[in-house]
């Protein structure tokens, strides 16, 4: 080829290689992961059971603790980490710590105790996953301790947080993970 031929073919792979959907995929946005400390606040929600629990209580027991922020309406990222939680189960070998995870409403004034059933039955979540809802102040008590607050439950984005069991540090993942980088991530602490 002539150099103005490796031009035009570098020019094309080039818009190729820009274009959303185009032939060449792009990577996806990587996933950012840190380790916090977060100070759970004290309040009082209510589960899919109409069950009222203390939040700080559940989350600081001692045991295993995944947590993320969804409602049961979101058609976009929710799904997305609601199947990690029941692919995580699913892995789950018998005798394994037991690991609650935890979903906290961000769409309290819509997810009520039989909205979030039914939410969890669509992912045919098995006992230890519990979806959380409460008052608007408690809610965002809660995400502004994770800080997680978002003024719009339309501008949500993908967090998860497990909490190390022998540190009480949390795990913060920026992102959408893969089943088997969720995994591995709650195997660094110890979780499988």
């Amino acid at each position: 080829m002539n150099p103005r031929t490796w031009h035009l073919a570098g020019l094309v792979l080039g818009l190729l290689a820009a274009t959303p959907g185009g032939l060449l995929a792009q990577a996806p946005p990587p996933i950012k992961r840190t380790v916090e400390s977060y100070t759970v606040p004290d309040v009082t929600l209510v589960n899919q059971d109409g069950a009222k629990v203390k939040l700080k209580a559940m989350l600081e027991s001692g045991e295993p603790v995944i947590v993320d922020f969804i409602f049961g309406t979101c058609t976009t990222i929710c799904p997305v980490l609601s199947a990690g939680y029941a692919n995580l189960q699913a892995k789950l070998p018998p005798g394994a710590p037991k690991v609650h995870l935890v979903s906290i409403s961000i769409d309290p004034e819509n997810d009520t105790p039989k909205v979030m059933r039914d939410y969890l039955k669509r992912y045919r979540a098995r006992p230890g996953w519990d979806f959380f809802t409460g008052q608007r102040e408690d809610i965002d008590k809660a995400m502004r301790a994770f800080n997680a607050y978002i003024p719009n439950k339309m501008s949500h984005y993908p967090l998860t947080l497990i909490r190390d069991p022998k540190t009480g540090k949390w795990i913060r993942i920026f992102g959408l993970m893969s089943s088997s980088e969720f995994v591995a991530e709650c195997r660094k602490v110890g979780i499988l």
